[in-house]
């Protein structure tokens, strides 16, 4: 069993990605998906008068400010487009692949952050009437009864939260809570970068191997998104998932060549 997340930057190339997605399922082989929505979010959101704004939190992790109106956006990026085709893609290569996000079936559930800190020129703020939230617990026999059936989930990062609003969550954090909770033996995390690079953009910086106890110490040299994908790195890693591997998802089988050491591997 694995778990995929699939970076919503530019650049990473989905024909490599579904072929490779393609090869495992065929082969028989357990799969979860879970998929970004950054860019096509954000150039939605051009087109329909409402750009998204990033914030950063006095921790320094960058995320997309969400209020009901960008949620609104974020939806229709996130399932009507890129879950869907995601989904047609594996379709058209053999793939039972069914898209679905974690509010569907309370997959993914978490409390909702209804106010956020923020860091703005250099002063600390409050930012209210937010909809994003962090996931707190896993509709894992969805899952599983799905993959018993033969289909591959593909999940689009949203969540419910307790009171039954729609939440917008970190893909990274929320495919280590569905790593974790189905016994996942990697998660693989494909970017648009080769794996975490210790001189970031420079990839020839790239971390080839990172000691499970000396996770978190890398935040100090991510920069940007990687942040986030060196938190939910530790978070699998607690909730007992062996490896996760920080990969380039822009090279052809990017799922074969993480399982062969290409990338950053962490365990």
């Amino acid at each position: 069993m694995i778990v995929i997340k699939i970076g919503g930057s530019r650049g990473i190339r989905l024909d490599y990605i579904c072929a490779d997605i393609a090869a495992w399922t065929h082969a028989g082989k357990p799969i979860v998906v879970m998929h970004g929505t950054g860019k096509e979010a954000d150039a939605l959101g051009e087109k329909l008068g409402r750009p998204a704004r990033h914030v950063t939190s006095p921790q320094g992790f960058t995320s997309r400010y969400t209020d009901r109106d960008t949620l609104e956006v974020f939806v229709m990026a996130a399932c009507g487009k890129v879950n869907t085709f995601l989904v047609e893609r594996l379709q058209k290569l053999g793939v039972n692949a069914l898209g679905l996000s974690g509010i569907d079936g309370r997959l993914l559930e978490g409390t909702r952050k209804d106010a956020i800190r923020i860091v703005e020129n250099g002063r600390q703020r409050i930012l209210r009437d937010d909809y994003t939230g962090r996931v707190d617990k896993v509709n894992a026999d969805l899952l599983r009864t799905l993959l018993e059936r033969g289909y591959v989930p593909v999940i689009a990062p949203l969540a419910i939260s307790d009171h039954g609003d729609a939440i917008n969550i970190d893909g990274d954090r929320a495919a280590a809570m569905l790593a974790g909770a189905l016994g996942a033996e990697q998660l693989i995390i494909l970017t648009n970068v080769p794996g975490l690079l210790r001189n970031f953009p420079d990839e020839s910086s790239l971390i080839a191997h990172i000691d499970k106890p000396r996770v978190e110490a890398t935040l100090d040299f991510a920069e940007g998104r990687m942040k986030k994908k060196v938190l939910g790195a530790s978070e699998a890693l607690a909730r007992g998932v062996r490896q996760v591997i920080f990969a380039d998802g822009r090279v052809e089988q990017p799922i074969q060549r993480a399982l062969q050491g290409h990338g950053t591997v962490i365990e």
